[in-house]
């Protein structure tokens, strides 16, 4: 990545690869018509910040590169200075799941990266949390609103009560009955539901409020001798049933919520953090509300911290079949085996016949914010969304809702959609999360902390309160990629501890996440 200068006043670029024939703006606001680069380039038209502008002629059909990669084709004659944008770059065809490299990338084994630890609570399992949180989860839709009316008393009545627990959530879904429980592709909301319940942040003392005729039955959403209904020494199921003959009205069925809440609480609260490795960290990195700087700043940082954190031994999860899709090459090469390539190229197979059942073109995935920052389609978006991954080899696949039973980087398949990205890598096990955001989201889980990264200072500056790095330095040349990269894994460490200056924030600008159940095969 080149820019021609750092001074703030003169008109300047990024440049990804030498063998790029466009770059992208870096000026606040962008530049109008006639604003001249250093190197004598001068723009033929106004271009926004982050878009990109035509660093040579380029005649109808020539290809449009970014990255090193082809993102496009010109849709007509663009001479060197004119804006390329949506309307004049023509999408190329999605790179056939035929001949794909497979496990041909073989880098040199990185040095182990020693000697860091964080603060964090040490589960039966062997597990470990970065928070101590009360979860309590539904067999089914119809008993969500109980549940919030529950959980809410909890938090004033009972909570002041227990200074070790950190929250209590309520881990409400739309799912449960009125389905084909038998169906296919009923495994995966299931599995889902049952895995979020079982996530390190929960220390095995996750409650269960059924209503008692529903399809998804608890036996069958947590199998007899399962965690979490058997787990008050298998005495005392931490299961309440709306249904059953005790409860006289509404009240009753919030006291028996309540009463077995306290039980949890109490084991809850017994837990201290402790000393543990770096390794012990699972981290799972998306990418929501993308710009064009999203690959030039903040996911390149996140990338670095990703190779920093394989290199401790830790677990990173990256995912999002949408936004990998047009660079599935980039990942086979990089895949371990031949077993771990052949299960991504089924999860991008099983995307592909998706779009057709459902009739909808690919492009459809890049949202007018995205375009509006700069990313002219899926292609593009694709290349810095990958780039999260770093460039540790891929040492595992996740299909949706199945659980990490490895460490190192691994993909977990998921749609795009935040949420559910974030969903289903909390079912994984993922004890804490990193989000990147260009366009801006106030995007947060209840369940898990959430660093946030912001691709621009413009960003940073206004969302002062929501961001927790601001990667717009690197664009700026303030800071390197390098930079950015130790600053967020340091700040993992902090927050997996739990440090105060940064619990409050958390509290902040957490959102609970609702389960969506993901596409089913």
């Amino acid at each position: 990545m080149t820019t021609p200068t750092s001074a703030a006043n003169t008109p300047r670029y990024i440049l990804m690869h030498d063998n790029d024939n466009v770059a992208i703006v870096v000026n606040d606001g962008g530049l109008a018509a006639g604003a001249v680069f250093p190197n004598g380039l001068t723009l033929l038209e106004a271009v926004p910040q982050g878009h990109k502008v035509a660093l040579r002629d380029l005649a109808k059909g020539d290809r449009v590169i970014r990255y090193n990669v082809t993102i496009g084709f010109a849709a007509k004659d663009l001479p060197a200075g004119s804006w390329l944008a949506e309307h004049n770059v023509e999408m190329p065809a999605a790179r056939e799941l035929e001949g794909l490299p497979i496990a041909t990338i073989k880098p040199p084994p990185m040095d182990p990266l020693e000697g860091y630890t964080f603060q964090g609570f040490r589960n039966p399992d062997g597990s470990v949390g970065t928070r101590n949180i009360l979860a309590i989860t539904t067999t089914v839709q119809c008993v969500s609103g109980v549940v919030e009316f529950a959980v809410e008393r909890i938090k004033s009545e009972l909570l002041p009560k227990y200074p070790n627990v950190d929250d209590v959530v309520g881990l409400e879904h739309t799912y449960g009955c009125g389905v084909a429980i038998d169906a296919p592709g009923a495994p995966i909301p299931i599995r889902t539901i049952r895995n979020i319940a079982l996530n390190p942040n929960f220390g095995g003392q996750a409650m269960v409020v059924s209503l008692g005729c529903e399809k998804l039955q608890p036996t069958r959403l947590f199998p007899k001798g399962s965690i979490p209904i058997q787990n008050a020494g298998g005495a005392d199921p931490g299961l309440v049933c709306l249904q059953d003959a005790q409860h006289v009205g509404f009240m009753s069925m919030i006291d028996s919520i309540m009463k077995q809440a306290e039980r949890n609480l109490a084991e809850l609260n017994k837990r201290q953090r402790e000393t543990v490795p770096a390794s012990e960290l699972v981290v799972g990195v998306q990418c929501g509300g993308s710009d064009a700087f999203s690959g030039v700043t903040a996911n390149p940082a996140v990338g670095f911290a990703t190779d920093l954190l394989v290199r401790a031994g830790a677990t990173v999860m990256f995912s999002e079949v949408t936004e990998v899709r047009d660079g599935i090459d980039q990942l086979t090469s990089r895949a371990t085996t031949p077993e771990v390539a052949e299960a991504m190229i089924r999860e991008m197979a099983w995307y592909d016949a998706y779009l057709t059942r459902g009739g909808v073109d690919r492009s459809a995935n890049t949202t007018p914010g995205n375009k509006k920052g700069g990313l002219s389609n899926i292609v593009e978006k694709a290349m810095g969304s990958i780039v999260k991954s770093g460039s540790s080899p891929i040492s595992g696949v996740l299909s949706p809702g199945e659980k990490l039973t490895q460490k190192g980087l691994i993909y977990a398949a998921t749609p795009a959609s935040d949420f559910i990205c974030g969903t289903l890598q909390l079912a994984a096990g993922m004890n804490l999360h990193v989000f990147t955001t260009g366009r801006g989201t106030p995007y947060g889980l209840a369940e898990v902390p959430v660093i946030k990264v912001a691709t621009r200072n413009d960003l940073a500056n206004r969302w002062h309160d929501l961001m927790d790095i601001n990667a717009g330095r690197i664009a700026s040349g303030e800071a390197t990629i390098a930079d950015v990269g130790w600053e967020l894994f340091q700040m993992l460490l902090d927050v997996a501890s739990g440090k105060e200056t940064w619990a409050e924030k958390w509290k902040l600008h957490n959102a609970l996440v609702l389960f969506n159940p993901a596409p089913v095969t």
